[in-house]
């Protein structure tokens, strides 16, 4: 949900907002002390220099451009730096600890689409397969265009494929921008899913929400361009149609369950809420304000009608699930002897698979993961690199060459801050090894 935020999108969220807490309640009290856990002493680092993580990361609490936050860097498997910092719900008075649990949004997208490559690696399908193999409603998609300056739409020029979705060329949005925004929302989709990617509200399967999609015309023709959307929550249908399983068991069946991600799921049970962190949002100061309850802030991950598994946004994590996930990935598919993924299908998903259809210069994107083509890109995250975030401001970096796993969860939407940019800065500040020719 990247490049999502709108200004009528922040001036909704601040009247709605400024109603559910006042700001005497968010100063009422103090900034607790980060909790550490101890790391191992790893060569290459400064122990000096991370230090500056803890008085940066601080500030963003005590400043009150944050609730709390978790950073966590692994090397080699191993915790350089383990952190949580501020509050989980500063109302409830509920400190952050490392095992919080953070709605992770569009870091569920690497998640499903590990699962898809998965059945490729089956044969149950294939990159190029038509997306209407599994969902009738694609077999004859259209796009929307303007033409002498009239709105019309035109059909497809070609079949909406697996890869497509994947590297979110497909041409689907979200169906948020002026032009699709009133063919979307009577649909349940666009602005009527919270901030166009929100779905835990709908008392329908993900597939019955997807099957309507497929009706409604895009924003690009198949190929074309890189247009970020609900290409994952396609996905997400996909699968349970390849295998014949919802996407939340076959997910702990596949990468969660193998992999010990006790803590990932799409919705939370009763007796946990405790451990999900509130939302929160930046005011026009910056300061933070309480998120509204509902799809366009605290969401229904506990409460609703738990029927919908959106595989581009709806997943709750904790950092260090995550991370074992992302380490996994890092050496190729496997860790401590589980599997689930070959190393040339996760070599597709973390090479530039799209050329210079992405939007950045010296950035690409692979089969679910934004790559870094070229160093100084992307900070200063080494050639091969890959990444990406989530809407309520949550991040992650994998960097090989330098055997490096980086998250950072916060819950912030809106999120004006620039903690994004500054986390993985201090992280590689504090690597004091020389950094290797070309890359």
């Amino acid at each position: 949900m990247r490049g999502m935020s709108t200004f009528r999108t922040l001036a909704l969220f601040l009247a709605l907002a400024a109603t559910s807490v006042s700001a005497g309640q968010q100063a009422a009290a103090p900034a607790p002390a980060p909790v550490k856990r101890t790391a191992t002493a790893q060569p290459g680092f400064s122990a000096e220099r991370l230090a500056r993580l803890d008085r940066v990361l601080q500030q963003y609490v005590d400043d009150n451009r944050a609730a709390g936050i978790v950073a966590l860097v692994l090397r080699d498997g191993k915790p350089v730096y383990e952190r949580a910092f501020g509050w989980s719900d500063k109302e409830a008075g509920r400190r952050m600890t490392p095992d919080t649990i953070f709605r992770i949004a569009s870091q569920s997208k690497a998640l499903t689409s590990a699962a898809i490559l998965s059945l490729m690696e089956e044969g149950k399908l294939g990159l190029d397969t038509p997306v209407s193999a599994f969902i009738p409603a694609f077999a004859k998609t259209s796009v929307f265009v303007k033409k002498d300056g009239e709105a019309t739409t035109v059909p497809a020029r070609r079949s909406v494929t697996i890869r497509d979705l994947l590297t979110h060329t497909a041409g689907i949005s979200y169906g948020t921008d002026e032009n699709l925004a009133a063919l979307y929302e009577p649909k349940g989709l666009g602005p009527a899913a919270g901030f166009g990617w929100y779905t835990a509200d709908k008392d329908e399967p993900v597939c019955d929400t997807m099957e309507r999609l497929g009706t409604l015309p895009f924003s690009a023709q198949p190929g074309e361009a890189f247009v970020y959307g609900y290409n994952t929550d396609i996905l997400g249908c996909v699968v349970e149609r390849a295998s014949g399983m919802p996407l939340d068991r076959f997910l702990a069946a596949r990468v969660t369950g193998p992999l010990g991600m006790k803590d990932t799921q799409f919705f939370l049970a009763p007796d946990q809420r405790s451990r999900l962190a509130a939302v929160y949002g930046n005011g026009p100061d910056g300061a933070i304000v309480r998120a509204p309850e509902g799809a366009r802030g605290q969401g229904h991950y506990v409460d609703g009608p738990r029927k919908s598994f959106a595989g581009g946004a709806g997943l709750l994590s904790t950092a260090r699930d995550y991370a074992r996930f992302l380490e996994a990935m890092r050496r190729g598919g496997e860790i401590d002897g589980v599997r689930i993924l070959s190393p040339r299908t996760v070599a597709l998903m973390t090479t530039n698979q799209i050329g210079d259809r992405y939007r950045t210069p010296g950035l690409g994107f692979g089969l679910g993961f934004e790559t870094t083509d070229r160093y100084g890109a992307s900070g200063m995250a080494s050639v091969g690199s890959f990444g990406w975030g989530g809407a309520y401001g949550t991040t992650y970096k994998v960097d090989p060459e330098a055997r490096l796993v980086l998250v950072m969860m916060v819950q912030l939407i809106p999120n004006t801050t620039d903690i994004g940019q500054k986390f993985p800065n201090l992280v590689y500040q504090a690597l004091i090894e020389p950094v290797k020719r070309g890359s």
